[in-house]
């Protein structure tokens, strides 16, 4: 008597069968432990941004959160903050009256911000491919299990000359189980790489778009050492 139950399809299953399902369970595991830390990464990184928002926004000195953050900074957003501060304080000092310095000076800030946008969204899209090749490949892998069973039944056919269902049916059964748990892996791999992309798009669009902010008002700050020649080489304060 064949066992039909899930453990005993595996059980029963030809070796090859059996490393294509430990195969897409381990795979679907680590699907799962990826989006886990995916959506806490992504959400940790959401609520920094706000509270570094709302602290930077509040008129408070550019300065004194330049020196809170220091150079390690902890989330995505004030990393692209301490990298154009850190870039205008070495140049803000040898501001002269020259257009050029001062260009030179805002093309290198917002070359810095973007390489940090760069280096922080590749960080944080780490794995991502992984979740994108389980979800295109799991399928076919799960599906060459099934061949391969279904190839051995048709074999236990031919050895025993007998064409009754019931001798085959369990290894048919073994072989269609690898296809299900390959749609197992890859379907909350599609799911979430989908879900987990959109979401870093939009937080990638937020970086972009407080370093296209922040570049104005050094640039703007910029202008104004080089009118005033005397003038802190500071940033202002900012307010919404």
């Amino acid at each position: 008597m064949h066992d039909l139950s899930l453990w005993g399809l595996f059980l029963q299953a030809d070796w090859v069968v059996k490393l294509v399902m430990l195969g897409l369970l381990l795979a679907s595991v680590w699907v799962w432990a990826i989006v886990f830390e995916k959506v806490t990464s992504l959400r940790r990184a959401n609520r920094a941004a706000d509270e570094f928002e709302d602290a930077f926004w509040s008129g408070g000195s550019l300065d004194d959160l330049y020196r809170k953050e220091g150079d390690q900074p902890s989330h995505p957003m004030a990393a692209v903050f301490v990298s154009a501060m850190r870039e205008w304080r070495r140049g803000a000092q040898r501001l002269t009256g020259s257009e050029l310095v001062a260009a030179g000076l805002k093309e290198r800030i917002e070359r810095s911000m973007a390489v940090t946008v760069q280096r922080e969204m590749e960080r944080l899209e780490r794995w991502m491919v992984f979740l994108a090749s389980v979800g295109s490949v799991a399928p076919f892998i799960g599906l060459f299990g099934t061949v391969w069973g279904i190839m051995n039944s048709f074999a236990a056919i031919a050895g025993m000359q007998n064409t009754n269902l019931a001798v085959v049916a369990p290894g048919i059964a073994e072989a269609l189980f690898a296809t299900a748990i390959g749609l197992v892996a890859a379907i909350p791999a599609v799911l979430a790489y989908n879900k987990i992309n959109t979401d870093l798009a939009r937080y990638a669009a937020r970086l972009e778009g407080f370093a296209a902010e922040f570049g104005g008002i050094l640039a703007r700050q910029t202008e104004s050492v080089m009118a005033e020649p005397g003038r802190a080489a500071a940033p202002a304060p900012v307010a919404e």
